[in-house]
């Protein structure tokens, strides 16, 4: 294990970040109410201006990603229809099939070439209208693409799945737990996107940095039934400004930093590359994936090893390991990761 001595580097996810001195004062000094009543000041203002930078009538604040998403799913389709997602979607893989357990949604996977939906894709997978099969109620998009790597999905690429949707009746869901990302990676406001879904999850515990917590947001008549929802999951919070005033200052002040979060991802990918037995992708935004090409390294074993020297990365498939930069995680870091990655691979430990 680490000592004391050792500098840690978690790149396990962008959600390991610790609040820093000014968000622990802007949640040590938060106004507070009770939310469920609906007097929380903090809690307000949080929905208010989430609203305002997705575009939307409204917005509402979730614990988690995973409650605001499947919340979508319970708003946007009723039980023993079918959401037609990618393969390697979060909401298919990642979410405890809550969709089937608490809606009677079913999930319709579908392969994709690179983790995006296409129109082609989404018209044929889309039902025809018939007694005999089940019937479609939403498309569900991620951007960025967590198991593509962090890719992201062009507003074009969006506006023409969700046009193929719309004109088949069809709601969208936009699962942007790292929105944020994709409009620092291409310089198109959150709101762009959005504006193509009935839905848009934004979590703000990921690359903003917030200890807790994600936004729901769409129409007024939406967010009304996604209040019900989101209370009969368990999901209202009493003094609820503690966490949003975290939110709130995550979303006015930590944009700035997510460009240099996918520069540092760049600098890893291109450190990794140059090491024998492994292969990384070139990232879109803060995620590095990379690859064991050398059939002798056990990811197991890696993993140990490089945990024994304060790197922690995650497995993310039979032979594939997953590294996401995040602020808490500076050149020297990065810098540190690749020479522990470098020592482990070339003592043979892996």
């Amino acid at each position: 294990m680490p000592t004391e001595a050792t500098p840690v580097v978690d790149l396990r996810s962008d959600t390991v970040t610790r609040p820093t001195p000014a968000m622990r004062r802007a949640i040590a000094e938060a106004e507070v109410g009770d939310a469920v009543l609906g007097d929380d000041p903090t809690a307000a203002e949080l929905e208010r201006y989430g609203a305002e930078l997705l575009g939307k009538e409204a917005a509402l604040f979730f614990p988690s990603g995973i409650m605001a998403n499947q919340t979508a799913l319970l708003v946007l389709a009723a039980p023993g229809t079918e959401a037609v997602i990618d393969d390697g979607g979060h909401i298919l893989n990642w979410e405890e099939a809550a969709a089937s357990a608490w809606g009677g949604i079913q999930l319709r996977a579908v392969r994709t070439p690179d983790g995006l939906l296409t129109p082609g894709i989404v018209a044929e997978a889309i039902r025809p209208p018939s007694r005999y099969v089940p019937q479609t109620s939403v498309v569900c998009l991620e951007n960025t693409h967590n198991a593509a790597g962090g890719r992201v999905m062009p507003l074009e690429q969006v506006r023409a799945v969700a046009a193929v949707a719309r004109d088949r009746g069809v709601a969208v869901h936009l699962d942007g737990a790292r929105l944020a990302n994709a409009s620092a990676a291409t310089g198109v406001p959150m709101a762009e996107f959005a504006a193509e879904a009935d839905t848009v999850m934004v979590a703000l515990s990921k690359g903003l940095g917030a200890p807790v917590g994600s936004l729901l947001a769409g129409s007024a008549a939406h967010m009304e039934r996604a209040w019900r929802v989101r209370r009969r999951l368990g999901g209202g919070m009493r003094q609820a400004g503690i966490l949003a005033a975290a939110g709130l200052h995550a979303l006015r002040n930590h944009f700035r930093f997510l460009a240099e979060d996918h520069r540092r991802a760049r600098l890893l990918a291109e450190r990794v590359s140059a090491l024998p037995g492994v292969e990384a992708s070139v990232p879109d935004t803060n995620i590095v994936m990379i690859d064991l090409a050398d059939p002798g390294l056990e990811p197991a074993a890696l993993l140990a090893a490089l945990e024994g020297r304060g790197v922690r990365l995650t497995q993310f498939g039979a032979r594939r390991l997953r590294a996401v930069t995040h602020m808490d995680v500076d050149d020297a870091g990065i810098e540190h990761a690749a020479a522990v990655l470098r020592e482990v691979l070339g003592s043979g430990t892996g």
